[in-house]
């Protein structure tokens, strides 16, 4: 069987990837049947990320070859958004606790009491100035 899928090239650390038509018994960096794009993962600046020949593809699907499932994103992106984006990685998932600041939070209290009761608070807060000049009226004079 046929399929269209990603073939390892670059250097250690700085992935590039050709898209191949290549017999599915082949190694993933074997013998391939005929290239039909790139994709550069890690491109930098005015470096394109993605490009694809749509037209070899679709003639490739209609012979039988079957796209591995990251190529299969790839041109579904591709399809979306032209070759001048990359596609968007997916961010790792982030825990609820780090959302809230690392701090755990009680079922059923989900911010201040007073707040949440509609009730003032009561204790005043004076500013740094106003609790200075009365520590100094009171102050006795040396």
């Amino acid at each position: 069987m046929v399929k269209i899928r990603l073939q390892r090239g670059g250097a250690k650390k700085r992935p590039f990837y050709h898209i191949v038509v290549t017999d599915m018994r082949n190694g993933r960096d074997g013998r391939y049947i005929e290239r039909l794009g790139f994709f550069n993962p890690v491109a930098i600046g005015g470096e394109v990320p993605l490009r694809l020949d749509v037209e070899r593809i679709e003639y490739w699907k209609g012979h039988g070859a079957q796209l591995s499932e990251r190529v299969n994103n790839l041109v579904k992106h591709f399809n979306r958004h032209g070759e001048g984006e990359a596609p968007a990685r997916a961010a790792p998932p982030v825990s609820k606790a780090k959302e809230a600041g690392g701090q755990t939070v009680p079922a059923g209290a989900t911010g201040d009491a007073a707040a949440e009761s509609g009730k003032p608070d009561d204790t005043v807060e004076t500013s740094a100035p106003e609790a200075q000049d009365a520590a100094g009226e009171d102050a006795p004079k040396a």
